[in-house]
């Protein structure tokens, strides 16, 4: 079995709710789209035929995917201001679970949440979890509030452990980008070093150590940090930095995170299959924004066991999102 743990739509109902936001991100209505701004930092162009419910389906079935994780593309509502991220949680999961209702044994939903505003966010999680079947929760790399390490937002965090769903860590756009708005330099690299960021934020803020049946994925093969690793370790261990808020070392914490695959590299691919055990890594696509046969073939291709690849593949989602 093969499922995509990130490919995203955007529904033009929360494309509405995005235009009415006072601050950035916003949304500038188009006949086909939208343009979505991030103050004078970075745009993008979405069409909402490439993120059509009808394309999604034609290129499952033209990659052999069986089931993908529907989540909402960036920005999601915890960026917006309070009353509006309430309501663009709301008409998103909506949305999903409308994708998920037409096409039940192909599509499942990631839920966005307004962690801006916790009691309306533990609402929203019962909601997707309890009432929509909802398999995990989204968090984008900050919100318009706190911190993701605060510990403001740790009763979203332990509801998501009693709920035994994981929350999946997204890039957006950093709000300090102002030095890589050149050269589209945000989209290269600018995405995979916020949300890496705020990955560490996660351990060394102590989410994993109030929290240690939290389970968390962090696309991307991880972005950067995988490979700063050794530094983290010798600052934390050997030098005694960053410690204030955890007890155990700080590999405990990163080797109990789950890793989507999404990088178009083979390299990238082969260091991550070393760094993490193959149990903690899920095949996803990042779809529309990857075509999905690029990392299909790149794992098929790769020189592991062929059960290594069966787990990427499908079966480590299937444990860890309860798909039958």
């Amino acid at each position: 079995m093969r499922i995509d743990c990130q490919t995203h739509i955007f529904p033009a109902v929360y494309a509405e709710v995005l235009a009415r936001n006072p601050q950035s991100p916003q949304a500038d209505l188009q006949d086909d789209g939208c343009i979505i701004t991030y103050g004078d930092l970075q745009a993008f162009n979405l069409k909402y035929e490439t993120y059509s419910l009808n394309k999604k389906i034609r290129d499952m079935d033209a990659a052999g995917i069986d089931i993908s994780l529907l989540s909402v593309n960036m920005p999601g509502p915890e960026s917006l201001v309070p009353e509006l991220g309430v309501e663009g949680a709301r008409v998103s999961n909506d949305a999903l679970a409308e994708a998920a209702q037409k096409h039940p044994d192909r599509l499942l939903g990631l839920a966005s949440l307004p962690w801006q505003d916790v009691p309306s966010a533990l609402a929203e999680m019962d909601r997707a979890i309890g009432q929509l079947g909802f398999r995990g929760i989204m968090l984008y790399a900050h919100t318009s509030g706190e911190p993701i390490d605060s510990t403001v937002y740790d009763p979203i965090y332990n509801r998501a452990a009693e709920l035994d769903v994981p929350v999946v860590l997204h890039p957006t756009v950093p709000p300090w980008g102002e030095p890589l708005k050149e050269y589209s330099m945000i989209p290269m690299v600018g995405l995979m070093v916020h949300q890496s960021f705020a990955m560490l934020r996660l351990i060394l803020g102590g989410v994993l150590e109030r929290h240690p049946k939290l389970k968390i994925v962090q696309p991307h093969c991880g972005g950067i940090l995988p490979y700063l690793w050794g530094r983290v370790e010798n600052q934390t261990e050997i030098m005694g930095r960053g410690r204030d808020n955890i007890t155990r070392p700080v590999g405990d914490y990163y080797h109990s995170v789950y890793f989507d695959i999404v990088s178009p590299s083979p390299l990238a691919l082969r260091y991550i299959y070393d760094f993490a055990s193959p149990d903690r890594l899920l095949f996803a696509t990042d779809h529309p924004w990857v075509d999905m046969n690029l990392l299909i073939n790149l794992v098929t291709e790769m020189d592991i066991p062929e059960g290594d690849k069966d787990r990427i593949f499908g079966t480590n989602a299937q444990t860890l999102f309860k798909i039958d």
